[in-house]
């Protein structure tokens, strides 16, 4: 399978679900590069793999600004997003997603990661790792579930 030229960079709500889950090596095998920022990886908490990287937006007047809307994490992802071509957002948090949309960056939610995931052929059933999400405190309504698993052709 052939690795897309973007670079994902991730919220901390999505290191946190992919953990849960133990699908985060699913961010590396859908891009060569995976970013997340110093503040995330802080937020998170944990050890993460070492093929992750570790990179601080280098404007932090956007980083400021924008956490005066948006928790520090999320925040600080959309500034490294701002800086970084061809880069792909995950973050679940709807305020940040609509602050993503204003800013014109492509951005996407978990679920949708997965679904890309799946029609990528990274992912060969998109039904068991939604099963696993379930069992989390993650929520989704059933129409997204039905949703997803159609797009999926599952």
């Amino acid at each position: 399978m052939q690795h897309s030229s973007e670079i994902i960079i991730s919220d901390t709500s999505c290191l946190i679900l992919l953990g849960k889950i133990d699908e985060i090596d699913l961010l590396r095998r859908l891009c060569e590069k995976v970013y997340i920022t110093p503040t995330i990886q802080e937020e998170y908490g944990e050890e993460l793999p070492g093929w992750l990287e570790v990179k601080a937006p280098e404007n932090t007047q956007y980083q400021n600004l924008l956490e005066m809307d948006l928790d520090a994490g999320e925040a600080s992802a959309i500034a490294l997003s701002l800086e970084t071509d061809r880069s792909i957002l995950i973050i679940d948090d709807l305020k940040g997603r609509k602050v993503a949309e204003r800013l014109q960056l492509k951005y996407s939610g978990t679920l949708g990661l997965l679904l890309r995931a799946k029609q990528a052929g990274v992912l060969t059933a998109l039904r068991p790792v939604l099963a696993k999400m379930r069992e989390t405190n993650f929520r989704f309504s059933e129409v997204l579930l039905d949703y997803l698993i159609e797009q999926a052709g599952e």
